[in-house]
């Protein structure tokens, strides 16, 4: 995603925004391991709220289209 640096005067330049990307390990207790994800700040809300294999499974799932 894209945007705009604004200074003082006004000046516009070019910018870019980059997600919150972590890397977080979570403990998946059906498997009984350890697994390693590059997840944004905002997914770890996600799954601190529902739940990772939840999550997860939310995450595999294709896009519904309304």
């Amino acid at each position: 995603m894209g945007g705009h640096n604004v200074s003082h005067s006004n000046v516009k330049t070019k910018r870019r925004f980059s997600p919150n990307l972590r890397t977080k390990r979570y403990f998946l207790e059906e498997e009984g391991r350890w697994i390693t994800l590059k997840v944004s700040a905002a997914g770890m809300r996600t799954i601190n709220k529902k739940g990772l294999v939840t999550a997860l499974k939310e995450a595999k799932a294709p896009a519904k289209i309304y």
